[in-house]
C-alpha cells in the first residue's frame, strides 16, 4: 500500500484507564505523586491500571469496508471512540482522512429537548454542513428517517428505533469519505436495516471506506473484505472477513467450553473425578446418561483448556475446523441421483451429500448437518438429522430417530441428505456439523466438529429449457 492509498491509518494503539478504589486514592493520585517527583522520590499509585486497548495496528485503503468482531468488552466500542477522536490514546497514534460520519451511540450529539427537526439542523451543522446544504438536503433526510410528524416532536420522547432512524439519516446524506457504523443499526426494524444496508451498499460502491462493528456473522460476511478480532483489547486476528469470522466462531466455542467446565466444577469436585473442560450438556429424559458421560469422558482427554484448546483442535484437524471432538466429520462428498459423484447440477436435479464421520466415544443423542452458503458468503440453508427427527416425534413424518442411535467408538458410519436442486446459477459452499444434542430440539447443544469449505458444489442453468433469476426456484406459474 502506497503512502497516501490509506483512510484510516492505526498504529500502536492503546488506551488506559486508571481505576479507583475510592473518591479518596482519586484525590491523592491527584496531589501525592507529583509532590513526590518534586522532592525527587519515588511516586506512589493510588490507582490500578486497566487497558482496554493495548498493541493495535492496521490500515485500511480508500474504498475498502474493514470489519470489527468480538465479544462485549473487547474494546470495539473504545477503538471506534480513538478512530473518531472522541477519547485521546494513550499511547500509539490515530490517521485519517477525510470527513468521517460516525454513527457510534443512539442519539449522540442530539438535545433531547430539541425537536427532531432542530437536531437534523444541530447534528448536520456540527458534522461541516452549512444551513443552507442541509435545506436542500432536509427532505432526503426527512425521508429516509420517515419518522413523520414525529419530526417536529422532542427527541426525548423518541424510541431508540426512532433515534437510530434520525441519527443514521443525518450521517449518509453528509457524503462522507469514511463511514463508520456501530451496533446501532441492530435496534432497527427490519425494512429500516434493508435500507440502511442498501445505502451503506450505495456508499460503497462510490468510493466510501466502511468501518463496520457487528456481532451478526453473515452482515459482516456481506459487507466487509477484512476484518480485525478483538479480545480483551488486543488482536487475536486479522485477515479476509470470512478467516476472521472463522475465528471469531472458535473463539465463542472455546469460551462456551470453559463456561460449561465452570458449572460442572462443583460436581466433578463432588465426584472427585477430573473435570471436562467440554462437557456435554446433561441428557435429556429418555436418553441413557452412558453417552453423556462416556462424552464427558472422552473430552476431558482430549479438550485442554484456554489457547491449547485453540491449538489442539487446529493440530487434529485443519484452520477450517472447531470443534470439542469426540465425533469428527471425516469427508463429504456431493453426488447426483445414481450416486455417481458431481459438482454441477441443474434446476430439477437431486442433490445428494454424503457426510462420512467416525466416533472415538460411545455416545447418542449426535446430529449430523450441513449448512450451504453462496459464493457470496450468503447463508442459503442449513438442515441436519435432528430436523428430520423432530418431524417424527412431532408426527409429521414416520421413521426412526437417528437422534435415539446408538454409536459405538471406533464405528465409522456416514449419513445421505438428499435435496432437490432449486438453487440459482452460483458456487455454493457446504459446511458440514456434528453436534450433540442434550434435547431433540436444538436447544441444548455442544458442537462436537465443524468444518468449513467441507465441499463445494455449481448450479447452472439450460436456459433453452427451464430458467429462472435469483438465488432459489419458487416453481411459479402463470395464468390467464
Amino acid at each position: 500500500m502506497s503512502s497516501d492509498d490509506y483512510s484510516i491509518r492505526v498504529n500502536g494503539l492503546g488506551k488506559c484507564y486508571e481505576i479507583y478504589e475510592t473518591p479518596r486514592d482519586r484525590l491523592k493520585q491527584f496531589i501525592i505523586p507529583p509532590l513526590q517527583r518534586l522532592t525527587g522520590c519515588q511516586p506512589s499509585s493510588y490507582c490500578r491500571e486497566y487497558w482496554a486497548l493495548q498493541d493495535i495496528s492496521f490500515e485500511i485503503r480508500k474504498g475498502e469496508s474493514f470489519g470489527i468482531v468480538g465479544r462485549n468488552g473487547s474494546g470495539k466500542s473504545t477503538l471506534l471512540q480513538l478512530i473518531t477522536g472522541t477519547i485521546a490514546p494513550t499511547v500509539g497514534t490515530v490517521e485519517t482522512r477525510g470527513r468521517v460520519a460516525a454513527l457510534l451511540e443512539l442519539g449522540s450529539g442530539f438535545n433531547p429537548e430539541f425537536t427532531g427537526r432542530d437536531n437534523v439542523y444541530l447534528n448536520a451543522m456540527l458534522l461541516g454542513m452549512t444551513h443552507d446544504e442541509v435545506d436542500e438536503r432536509f427532505d432526503k433526510i426527512a425521508a429516509f428517517a420517515d419518522i413523520g410528524d414525529h419530526l417536529d416532536q422532542p427527541v426525548k420522547t423518541y424510541s431508540s428505533g426512532m433515534l437510530v432512524r434520525l441519527a443514521f439519516a443525518v450521517q449518509v446524506q453528509i457524503e462522507p469519505d469514511i463511514l463508520i457504523v456501530d451496533e446501532a443499526l441492530a435496534v432497527g426494524d427490519a425494512l429500516f436495516q434493508k435500507r440502511c444496508f442498501g445505502r451503506i451498499e450505495k456508499l460503497l460502491s462510490d468510493g466510501v471506506t466502511l468501518l463496520f462493528v457487528s456481532h451478526d456473522q453473515e452482515s459482516v460476511r456481506t459487507l466487509t473484505n477484512r476484518a480485525i478480532l478483538l479480545k480483551g483489547g488486543r488482536e487475536v486476528s486479522m485477515g479476509s472477513a470470512s478467516q476472521v469470522l472463522l475465528d471469531y466462531r472458535k473463539l465463542l466455542h472455546q469460551e462456551e467450553s470453559a463456561y460449561f467446565a465452570t458449572l460442572m466444577q462443583p460436581t466433578a469436585e463432588k465426584n472427585q473425578t477430573s473435570v471436562a473442560p467440554a462437557p456435554a450438556p446433561a441428557p435429556a429424559s429418555g436418553v441413557s446418561a452412558s453417552a453423556a458421560e462416556s462424552l464427558t469422558s472422552s473430552l476431558s482427554k482430549e479438550q485442554p483448556s484456554g489457547d491449547e484448546a485453540h491449538s489442539a483442535i487446529a493440530g487434529r484437524a485443519d484452520q477450517m475446523s472447531f470443534g470439542d471432538g469426540g465425533v469428527e466429520v471425516v469427508s463429504v462428498g456431493t453426488f447426483d441421483r445414481e450416486g455417481e459423484p458431481c459438482a454441477v447440477f441443474y434446476p430439477g436435479d437431486v442433490i445428494r451429500i454424503r457426510i462420512d464421520c467416525v466416533s472415538r466415544i460411545d455416545t447418542d443423542c449426535i446430529n449430523v448437518g450441513v449448512r450451504i452458503r453462496s459464493r457470496e458468503g450468503i447463508k442459503i440453508y442449513s438442515w441436519g438429522t435432528l430436523n428430520q427427527d423432530m418431524q417424527v416425534l412431532a408426527g409429521l413424518r414416520e421413521g426412526d430417530l437417528f437422534w435415539k442411535r446408538q454409536i459405538k467408538a471406533g464405528e465409522q458410519f456416514h449419513v445421505w441428505l438428499e435435496c432437490d436442486c432449486t438453487l440459482g446459477s452460483n458456487l455454493y459452499e457446504i459446511q458440514a456439523s456434528i453436534s450433540y444434542e442434550a434435547k431433540p430440539d436444538y436447544s441444548a447443544q455442544r458442537i462436537l466438529h465443524w468444518k468449513d469449505e467441507a465441499a463445494f458444489f455449481q448450479t447452472l442453468m439450460r436456459q433453452d429449457e427451464y430458467f429462472f433469476g435469483g438465488i432459489s426456484d419458487l416453481h411459479m406459474a402463470a395464468r390467464w
